[in-house]
């Protein structure tokens, strides 16, 4: 008799909020260097499917008055989940489309679809180039996967594929560069709700400072155009260290300002034409921060002053101030939410939606733009430092519900799961002024060669996204591919929040912000200093 499994709590909740314009889709993005053969990483990818059998789940049809939803794992794919569409100069672009609006149905094994994109192809004026190689295009449905267990598939149908088509033996995998310090043990594996590790201190090579990205010139500021690092980074009175930020209970995160003016400026319309629905989505490749170099070390000293994912928050944190104050918008506190993964990343990884959810906040910063009060600020370094005590705390905490104790108790009552869908929508329309800013997902280096073998070669590029829904609207996904020295990013937004070109305003203000993070230079802490704690546990 096939297996039958309630759903756990994140497949629960995710699948009491599902809405027909917002289609819930994990968007996964890998470029190869060669091609591929067809038929041989069809094979790859059902091998890998049934190495992985919790992929093949399907929903059982439900009614209101059950007592769950269930999936059910099914002995083979209901449908064929890999696709072979036509190549042409359009053929990349469509795939990223379909996986933003088409969304792999749930009452068929698996809920993924895997479309290979063949060379040549091209993209748009506002995406990175594509290479001569094969692209593969996976997207998942996020009630039942998230990026890790859909990077893990693809680990695995690489290492089948390579395995038969492999003329002599295997190479062994890259190894990763020697850590700087060791981390402990919990630190080792962190991700985003479901997308990946935040942390990638133990394998992250700390970049000249000269290998920074570029302070641009001051520029004119206006409501359209992003602040340059300078007015970023603006020197102010020294001030001490902030002390850990906790907002208060009723306390409302910073929403970001929604900006539709390209869509709705229509001078030969008379009404504005209303936002479409569901995402947007756009990908780029940034150079890796440079962080600051160990001119001391003390037994007492802290491994390491922050991480790139600390860099990565602070600079979400300045392009929500920054945008919200273009937008003559109060100052207010920012959250970021930041996803941790304890799963392994092995053969054994359990598949399914694996992160629990974890705030990173951040005090009213009123900003030094022409737009608002001169006002002191804290300076990048002191955010940078804030941020990684907090992060450490985190991660270093006793791991609780995976999205709060909240949903926890949501799942436990005993009531139908229809009543429980109905008063979740509610609660989740209630809460909304207390939804957090933004979320990041930064898995740092991919755990994975992703090697297909002398034709596809390695990976040489991957990118992941989120879905974006309101109330939030914005989710921003980052990884390094595991010899590369370059950040993917892809910023993933709600088309009811931002249009097209907000959307590059705003991807454009995450660069300058980010640039400012890396020319920031940290202060060595006092010889002997001990480290602060903090939030959920010791640094």
């Amino acid at each position: 008799m096939t297996a039958r499994l309630p759903f756990p709590l994140v497949d629960e909740i995710s699948r009491h909020c599902l809405q027909d314009d917002t289609p819930e889709t994990v968007h996964i993005e890998v470029h190869l260097r060669g091609p591929l053969h067809h038929e041989g990483l069809r094979t790859a990818f059902h091998q890998a499917l049934a190495r992985h059998p919790r992929v093949l789940v399907r929903q059982l049809p439900s009614r209101w008055w059950h007592r769950h939803y269930t999936w059910q794992l099914a002995p083979a794919p209901d449908v064929d989940p890999v696709a072979f569409p036509p190549p042409g100069p359009d053929a990349l672009t469509l795939a990223r489309t379909r996986a933003l609006t088409d969304c792999p149905p749930l009452d068929a094994a698996p809920p993924v679809r895997l479309e290979v994109i063949d060379p040549p192809h091209t993209t748009d004026d506002h995406q990175p180039a594509a290479p001569t190689g094969t692209v593969l295009l996976l997207t998942l449905h996020h009630t039942a996967l998230d990026a890790p267990a859909g990077l893990r598939i693809l680990a695995t149908t690489a290492d089948l594929y390579r395995e038969a088509t492999q003329s002599g033996p295997t190479p062994p995998p890259p190894t990763a560069p020697p850590p700087t310090a060791r981390a402990p043990r919990h630190q080792a594996r962190s991700e985003v709700r479901g997308e990946g590790r935040p942390e990638a201190e133990r394998t992250e090579r700390s970049e000249p400072a000269e290998r920074a990205q570029r302070v641009a010139p001051p520029a004119p500021l206006t409501p359209s155009t992003p602040l340059p690092p300078s007015a970023l980074s603006a020197p102010f009175p020294p001030s001490p260290a902030p002390s850990p930020y906790h907002p208060g209970l009723l306390t409302r995160p910073a929403r970001l300002a929604p900006d539709h003016t390209a869509t709705t400026a229509t001078p030969h319309r008379s009404t504005p034409r209303s936002p479409r629905p569901g995402n947007g989505m756009l990908l780029a490749v940034l150079p890796l921060p440079a962080r600051p170099h160990h001119t001391h070390t003390t037994e007492h000293s802290p491994p390491s002053p922050h991480t790139v994912n600390d860099q990565l928050l602070v600079a979400t944190h300045l392009m929500a101030t920054h945008w919200n104050a273009l937008h003559d918008r109060p100052a207010a506190p920012v959250i970021v939410t930041m996803p941790i993964d304890d799963r392994p990343r092995g053969p054994h990884m359990p598949i399914g939606n694996g992160t629990r959810l974890t705030p990173v906040a951040f005090p009213p910063t009123p900003t030094r733009s022409p737009f608002l009060p001169q006002a002191p600020t804290p300076t990048v370094t002191h955010l940078l430092h804030h941020t990684a005590t907090r992060t450490r705390a985190l991660k270093s905490a006793t791991p609780g519900p995976q999205l709060g104790f909240p949903s926890t108790a949501l799942t436990s009552l005993p009531l139908p799961v229809g009543a429980r869908r109905a008063l979740t929508r509610t609660l989740r329309s209630l809460a909304a002024p207390w939804t957090p800013t933004a979320l990041l997902s930064n898995i740092g280096r991919v755990p994975y060669p992703l090697d297909f073998g002398d034709t596809g070669g390695r990976a040489t590029a991957v990118w992941f996204s989120a879905p974006a829904r309101m109330p939030r609207g914005l989710s921003i996904t980052a990884a390094t591919t595991r010899d590369g020295d370059r950040i993917h990013l892809a910023l993933r937004w709600s088309r009811a929040l931002l249009d097209d070109a907000a959307a590059a305003q705003l991807l454009a203000l995450f660069r300058t912000s980010l640039a400012t993070t890396a020319s920031a230079t940290t202060p060595p802490p006092p010889v002997g200093a001990a480290p602060r704690t903090e939030g959920g546990g010791t640094p």
